[in-house]
């Protein structure tokens, strides 16, 4: 069962993210309004995707993505950015959720990214075989 983080300092954002996913997975979902808690969370769990807001106050979303990738490079991230915008990162975020939620949108992005990080762990796995 994947294990799933939601950052956002909205936290209606928040119940509304969690809902989601709750009500139409068996994902186990943590969530925080405070940025500045992600790296102790990432550090105490084993999650295998982040959902992260933009423009938080705290912690610059740059700073806390580079956090999470000092622990799971290849942890796959979905950003919320605040307004319908198109974001380029050196982190090669390529997952987003718009504005406004859409369920079908939010889900795809999660399981494409979940998928993601399927298939990555499968072939270091084939990797640390050989």
């Amino acid at each position: 069962m994947a294990q799933i983080l939601i950052v956002d300092n909205d936290v209606d954002i928040l119940v509304i993210l969690a809902k989601i996913i709750t009500e139409n997975t068996n994902y186990n979902v943590t969530t925080t309004n405070n940025p500045l808690e992600v790296p102790k969370l990432i550090k105490e769990g084993a999650y295998d995707l982040l959902i992260v807001a933009l423009e938080m106050p705290g912690m610059d979303d740059t700073e806390l993505i580079a956090e999470v990738k000092k622990k799971d490079k290849y942890m796959p991230i979905i950003i919320n950015p605040p307004h319908d915008s198109i974001y380029n990162t050196e982190h090669n975020i390529l997952n987003t959720i718009t504005k406004p939620l859409r369920k079908e949108q939010i889900l795809v992005s999660i399981n494409r990214a979940l998928e993601e990080k399927k298939m990555i762990d499968m072939l270091f796995d084939r990797q640390r075989e050989l």
